[in-house]
């Protein structure tokens, strides 16, 4: 298809501003992310992507030197957050959309990150490329269950990662959108484990967050997924 005629992508620069004031000094971080004025919903910031990085932001001192992976990155703000706050960070986004992985790489570019890998990862398929994926810490994603027709591809290729990283965790924001959605026979099929995570815990139970007018009137809930161990598996016999 001939290109030539396309038109430059729209862009606009969103600031998010992190503070902490609970210690004796005063901490804050900025960050920039590019939005691309577009109808794909892939390059606009969403609710459930500030949620998430106000929780990286909080347990910054944790992700220093862990090695990251986002999944769904899009516009890449959890990403660009674990990466500014030290952690060593791949992107990644569907190898069916380059839109979205140019996008994460003018995140990086427009955070000075120069050392952030970008990838692409189709939720589902087992690729090389997420075969060769360095050991992970943690692996982040924001909105990923949006559609219930890819609620499986993603289980699938976390549950994957989890296998391949016992000890990694999957931190994840959603919004909800209906009652009659839920991941929960997916999580007893491949046999992993969820831990709601309150909004209080962390500051997040707010409608205005990073300086942003987001998650606003948005309902946003949070989780941390593990792989069930042994242990787990004789605690549900007992």
């Amino acid at each position: 298809m001939d290109t030539s005629g396309a038109e430059t992508p729209s862009i606009a620069y969103k600031v998010f501003t992190f503070e902490d004031g609970k210690n004796d000094r005063q901490e804050s971080l900025c960050v920039s992310i590019p939005e691309v004025l577009d109808p794909q919903y892939g390059m606009y910031v969403w609710p459930s992507a500030v949620v998430l990085a106000q929780y990286l932001w909080t347990h910054r001192e944790q992700l220093r030197d862990e090695t990251v992976l986002e999944l769904g990155a899009g516009v890449s703000l959890p990403g660009v957050v674990a990466a500014r706050c030290g952690a060593k960070v791949i992107l990644s986004d569907s190898t069916r959309n380059p839109l979205c992985l140019e996008n994460c790489r003018r995140s990086c570019e427009a955070n000075g990150l120069r050392d952030v890998d970008v990838l692409g990862l189709t939720w589902g398929e087992i690729s090389p490329d997420l075969v060769l994926l360095p050991k992970l810490d943690v692996i982040l994603g924001s909105d990923v269950f949006y559609e219930p027709q890819d609620f499986e591809d993603v289980i699938v290729t976390v549950a994957f990662l989890l296998r391949k990283n016992p000890r990694a965790q999957f931190w994840t924001t959603y919004q909800e959108r209906s009652a009659d959605w839920s991941i929960e026979a997916l999580l007893h099929r491949w046999k992993m484990n969820c831990v709601e995570v309150g909004l209080e815990t962390f500051a997040a139970d707010k409608p205005e967050l990073a300086g942003s007018t987001l998650p606003g009137s948005h309902s946003i809930d949070m989780m941390i997924i593990t792989l069930k161990t042994g242990d787990d598996e004789q605690r549900q016999i007992i």
